[in-house]
């Protein structure tokens, strides 16, 4: 694949190893940077769909992959990941012009899957069974995982290259056989996984089939049909629970990795310097223009240097280039569709609205009157009960709040429908430690040091599950079977 937009393609669907012309006509796919169509996408209906988890339950239940040993699996996944690497350029092409990923978000939409496929052939081999201690027991206790079955994966549209590969290599690790759902907004990203599969590794026919459906009536037979074992899922916390509802008929298994509006507090003793607020501005606003559950879209700061570092960040936001991805330079790329950016600022008027004040954005870029983009903004004033303080944006909308105290602190960043993720910033590492243990989150980071290679996912409506994090990430793909034996 010399040419780098050789991923930008005209795809059927792909099911049992075959690309089959959608049943459903094609849709169009649009480059959300400068409002033309990218490629044309293909449609499926719920016979497609059913053909595919038909092709996915056979391939478990009695195909190849029903007797592939966990180092077979593991030779797979790294001829996969390695192709990933080899085909990074393409990728990177892929990703600029369908979801508009910059040149500084490069490694966690293009690398960072390729090394996600290599963990996972790592972890394939991990030991499936291990003997438990059992208090009291007569005899022994082996405990064994085994793999789900179909998995079902519905991806969104803001890293969907990463969440693609991710989940699907974590449910190959296992064993498992899926069908995957990438968002309409981005299709080309899982079906551009689909053609590196089906060209360049050895996974048969079945255990990965790539569907792109419009329709919710063909999207949700991913959620109840009954021969699915898993969904797992990422997207908005409202989707989410629908997807937890249909799927509770059947009681399939679910992973749910949902929204986020995560605080990041900074602790008065901090030392403040031009990194720490670039930073800061890039995990809370800028970084693909807040279109990630896990930025720190809340940032409470204590009376004693609240202006100064709102003075400074206002800076930073405003120097932030905004503008095509394709471009040299650019920081910050468009949101993805009009619809999005409308959404966006929708919010913001209604922050101002409800008090706020608006210190820099709140609108489309001067000069980008193509393109579904928004200025970095920046809202002080905000109070913790505030809309704009509860709702997830998914905008580069970052949201200051006043606090006095740590326990103000705690209590402000608690007050959330939410626990995805969250940060604390400060000079006594222990103080900052202690106030990261009391808040009701996921994942936090003290200092800019987030935690890494751990298990990923949020407390209340972020959902429940984890992803990642090693073994414990491939774990949620399988069932734990107990076995009693003889002393």
């Amino acid at each position: 694949m010399a040419d780098l937009r050789s991923l930008i393609d005209t795809y059927a669907v792909y099911i049992d190893g075959q690309w089959v012309d959608p049943d459903k006509g094609r849709y169009d796919d649009v480059n959300p940077a400068t409002e033309t169509v990218l490629a044309s996408a293909p449609d499926s209906s719920h016979v497609q769909v059913r053909s595919a988890i038909a092709a996915a339950r056979a391939a478990f239940d009695s195909g190849p992959w029903a007797d592939v040993t966990p180092e077979q699996r593991a030779a797979v996944l790294n001829q996969l990941g390695e192709a990933l690497l080899a085909h990074a350029d393409d990728f990177f092409a892929l990703a600029q012009r369908e979801w508009g990923c910059t040149e500084n978000e490069r490694v966690i939409h293009v690398e960072g899957p390729a090394f996600a496929a290599l963990n996972a052939a790592e972890l394939a081999t991990h030991p499936v069974e291990e003997q438990i201690e059992a208090y009291g027991a007569a005899g022994k206790t082996l405990l064994r995982y085994e793999p789900l079955g179909v998995v079902s994966i519905l991806t969104p549209w803001n890293f969907p290259h990463t969440l693609n590969v991710m989940k699907v290599c974590a449910a190959l690790a296992a064993g498992n056989t899926v069908v995957l759902k990438p968002s309409p907004l981005a299709p080309l990203a899982g079906l551009a996984l689909a053609r590196i599969i089906d060209e360049h590794t050895d996974i048969p026919a079945g255990v990965v089939n790539v569907v792109a459906p419009t329709d919710i009536d063909s999207s949700k037979m991913l959620t109840v049909d009954p021969r699915i074992d898993m969904v797992s899922f990422t997207g908005s916390s409202a989707v989410g629970r629908e997807v937890m509802a249909a799927a509770g008929g059947t009681m399939k298994r679910l992973l749910l990795e949902c929204g986020g509006k995560s605080a990041s507090i900074v602790l008065d003793d901090v030392s403040l310097n031009d990194e720490l607020l670039q930073r800061m501005l890039f995990e809370s606003c800028s970084f693909h223009a807040g279109q990630a559950c896990i930025l720190h879209s809340r940032l409470l700061l204590p009376d004693t240097i609240h202006d100064e570092v709102v003075d400074r960040l206002v800076a930073l936001a405003q120097a932030v280039k905004v503008g095509d991805p394709i471009d040299p330079g650019v920081q910050m790329g468009p949101l993805i569709s009009d619809t999005q950016r409308k959404r966006v600022q929708a919010h913001v008027d209604r922050a101002l609205d409800d008090g706020a004040k608006l210190l820099t954005g709140g609108g489309r870029p001067a000069g980008l009157e193509k393109g579904f983009y928004f200025e970095p903004t920046i809202l002080t004033e905000v109070t913790p009960d505030a809309a704009i303080a509860q709702e997830e944006v998914f905008g580069p909308v970052l949201s200051v709040l006043r606090y006095d105290g740590d326990d103000a602190a705690v209590r402000i960043a608690n007050n959330s429908q939410y626990g995805l993720s969250g940060a604390v910033w400060g000079t006594d590492v222990d103080r900052a430690l202690g106030v990261a243990r009391r808040i009701r989150t996921g994942q936090i980071a003290v200092n800019g040091f987030g935690p890494g290679g751990a298990p990923f996912g949020g407390f209340k409506q972020s959902g429940f599950g984890r992803e990642s994090g090693g073994i414990i990430g491939i774990r949620q793909y399988m069932e734990p079977k107990a076995i009693g034996l003889p002393a």
